[in-house]
């Protein structure tokens, strides 16, 4: 069989390969080293969605697509919407660090680090702080795939009150509350702090809008480690400069790199960080032994795990 192998992951996966699988690589412009024509897997990077449609136009027999990242809404091409692909992704891969990383926001946020780090840059010792506790604080966690849940995993650990919205709101072990639909709007007034972990689809575009906003408490914490414009930023922005929250943490945006000149860098309660939170070099590790699996899995004619719903964008 043939493959299309992703030059920036090549180094990972080519060596662990059987020697009867040919491999064709592909680079970050979509350029071809080889005949791609029967082509029948390609395993994905990092990429540009540009590319995509450039590559399958190469490979009319393409029939398993994987991507490393949880994410599939940069893939969802009309044309690869329209092709009998089987789609699957990195979910999974990247949840424990992405969870450390939001306990790390929440302490950030609740224990006044950035004050803190302000003063001892001005050699100025602080009398009159009033960090925050996040035993018993009250956590709403808007998606309760395999990332969500490794949050609440670490939150409960702290003690917090976890709450959380799922399409199927089937109760799960250590969440105290699990909604559905749009339920989740009448919890926001209860609520300390609103992390965001569902995936972007067209149901999700601008899920927290102003509406949802002005439901928070005034001493409320938002942080979106999922995709930027699930969150209205326009709305976001008139929140934070109008207090209608306290602040928010954003790993993602709705542009990115996020534009030098744009509003939310100079906004005083806002933490950015440059779509960081799934960095891990274990996670290099996890999407080789997922391909490799899945694709023994292929050749065997066995299921595919993390096999996404292409049509449901997850």
């Amino acid at each position: 069989m043939k493959l299309i192998l992703a030059t920036q992951i090549a180094a990972d996966i080519e060596p662990h390969l059987p020697a009867e699988v040919q491999v064709v690589h592909v680079d970050d412009q979509g350029q071809l080293d080889g005949d791609a024509s029967e082509a029948e897997v390609y395993a994905y990077s990092w990429s540009l969605r540009l590319i995509i449609d450039k590559v399958l136009n190469a490979a009319p027999q393409l029939r398993w697509l994987h991507t490393p990242s949880a994410g599939v809404d940069h893939l969802l091409t009309p044309l690869l919407l329209e092709r009998d692909l089987l789609l699957t992704n990195g979910a999974g891969l990247h949840a424990i660090p992405v969870a450390e990383f939001v306990l790390a926001l929440l302490l950030n946020h609740a224990k006044l680090l950035p004050k803190l780090q302000v003063a001892q840059a001005e050699h100025h010792w602080l009398w009159d702080l009033k960090p925050l506790e996040l035993q018993d604080a009250t956590l709403l966690l808007l998606g309760l795939g395999g990332l969500g849940q490794a949050i609440a995993q670490r939150a409960a650990a702290f003690g917090m009150r976890i709450w959380g919205s799922r399409r199927n709101p089937e109760p799960l072990p250590g969440i105290e509350r699990v909604v559905g639909a749009q339920a989740w709007r009448a919890l926001l007034p209860e609520v300390d702090y609103l992390v965001v972990t569902t995936p972007l689809t067209p149901q999700t575009r601008g899920l927290i809008d102003a509406d949802a906003l002005r439901s928070l408490r005034p001493s409320a914490y938002l942080v979106n480690v999922a995709r930027g414009p699930v969150v209205d930023e326009a709305a976001l922005i008139r929140a934070l400069r109008e207090g209608w929250l306290a602040g928010a943490a954003l790993d993602t945006f709705s542009v990115e790199p996020l534009p030098s000149d744009h509003p939310l860098w100079s906004l005083p309660n806002v933490y950015i960080t440059p779509h960081c939170a799934a960095d891990s070099p274990r996670v290099r590790q996890r999407m080789t032994d997922l391909f490799l699996d899945n694709l023994g899995r292929y050749r065997a004619g066995l299921p595919l795990r993390n096999l996404v719903d292409k049509q449901a964008g997850y």
